[in-house]
């Protein structure tokens, strides 16, 4: 057996050892970042002028933003990865509390807000927050509107890289006019293609040519005029999966699409059977009646719950089935259990029939109820973030306005200052007549 300053020895260099490993791990890390953001411009209030000479690729942050401080090592990604690609498109930064002129100018309202600006268009990225996924926008937005796909290997390389994939067959005609502006209206969200007939897969057969087709779901759909109206209002309304996991940007972008979304809400912290049994329900609905509900719903399940608790202005209790009116902040709950596909299709059917009542809404009174619950919320996400700056950003204010109210209510108006004066002469005045008369009456004495 050792001696115990043996082992003292014996462990001590281990220590060292391990203490220098991690002090050299996060010397690295610092380094990369420091690095990575040499590749990332602080932005000002002369942005305004330099944006529309060249690609800007710009996030909008707030020192205070928690979400802010989280994303900001992958922004600096971002910046370094178009670096190496060679890329035409600058990477900035600007905060908004200090150059809050361009903040207002470009309808800033939150943070982390990502836009693309090219020339005089302006692109806004609502996509996941992630390194892939913005450098994926930004080469689909600094592209052309409509990529062509020249063979039948292309061909099948670009159906496995995209789970939505939209593709005019033909040559030139009206229906491809309407489909480039289409593309270039809707680019910011999926990528645009275009090919001959030769180039489709055998299995591929169209009724007629030119034609738009949209590849999901594993199996295609033809547009058609008649059927299915504008082209715009089509992609928008097909560019989803009929049945998809869904999150705040994914809801945020569903927006235009016209459709209900309906969705099993899970407890992401307590997993259940009965999660597990909603979510088969929703799916079952989704891919079994694909034909009856596919042109009104989205279907999905989401395991978030705080874009639905804004929503309803309280807790969505998880387990359970909501449908969404994405269109008017509305939303619908089963009044009764959810037991089978058959309660399940009534509650749908419930919906489209007008015999189920929509909740919240974005009336005026709505409107309110909400705006307080933002704040509310934001106000507690600042405090538990950075407790120091939202007392400054809230105290200012509020210090300035006390004191103007202070200074309004004990200031002495000029005019009361002058009668005031004029008292106090004439009180002079008259106490000097009174001495004057006694000193007379005096010396009479």
């Amino acid at each position: 057996m050792l001696p115990r300053s043996g082992c003292k020895d014996l462990v001590s260099p281990c220590i060292v050892a391990r203490m220098a490993s991690l002090r050299f791990t996060c010397a690295v890390f610092v380094l990369t970042i420091t690095l990575a953001s040499a590749y990332v411009e602080q932005l000002d209030d002369t942005f305004k002028d330099i944006r529309k000479k060249e690609l800007w690729l710009v996030e909008f942050y707030a020192p205070w933003c928690a979400y802010c401080k989280t994303f900001e090592p992958v922004w600096f990604e971002v910046g370094a990865e178009l670096k190496s690609m060679g890329s035409d498109v600058n990477v900035g930064m600007i905060d908004c509390t200090s150059h809050t002129s361009v903040a207002s100018e470009l309808g800033i309202h939150g943070y982390p807000t990502i836009k693309l600006f090219k020339r005089d268009k302006v692109f806004s990225y609502n996509g996941p927050r992630q390194k892939a996924d913005i450098i994926e926008f930004v080469n689909r937005v600094t592209g052309p509107a409509v990529r062509a796909i020249p063979n039948q290997q292309m061909f099948q390389h670009v159906m496995s890289h995209n789970d939505i994939l939209f593709v005019y067959i033909g040559g030139s005609s009206p229906l491809k006019e309407k489909y480039v502006k289409t593309a270039s209206e809707l680019i910011v969200y999926l990528s645009f293609y275009s090919a001959l007939e030769n180039v489709l897969p055998k299995a591929v057969t169209l009724q007629e040519v030119p034609s738009v087709v949209v590849f999901k779901d594993g199996t295609f759909f033809t547009y058609n005029e008649e059927q299915h109206g504008d082209l715009t209002s089509w992609v928008n309304r097909e560019r989803f999966p009929t049945y998809t996991k869904l999150d705040s940007y994914t809801l945020y972008a569903m927006g235009d699409s016209g459709k209900l979304v309906a969705m099993a809400v899970e407890n992401e912290k307590k997993p259940s059977e009965e999660s597990i049994r909603l979510k088969t329900l929703i799916e079952t609905a989704a891919s079994e009646y694909k034909d009856h509900f596919s042109r009104d719903f989205q279907f999905g399940h989401m395991e978030e719950n705080s874009y639905l608790n804004g929503l309803v202005l309280g807790e969505v209790k998880a387990p359970c089935i909501i449908v969404l009116n994405l269109s008017n902040d509305g939303y619908y709950m089963p009044n009764q259990p959810v037991h089978s596909i058959q309660d399940l299709l009534s509650f749908l059917d419930g919906i489209l029939e007008g015999k189920v009542q929509q909740l919240g809404g974005n009336g005026f009174l709505q409107r309110i109820k909400r705006t307080f619950h933002d704040a509310k919320t934001t106000l507690t996400t600042m405090f538990q973030t950075a407790p120091g700056w939202t007392c400054v950003i809230i105290g200012l204010p509020v210090g300035i306005v006390g004191m103007i109210i202070y200074a309004t209510c004990t200031v002495v108006p000029v005019g009361d200052d002058e009668e005031e004066e004029s008292k106090q002469k004439g009180t002079k005045v008259v106490a000097q007549k009174e001495n004057k008369k006694n000193s007379a009456a005096k010396k009479e004495d």
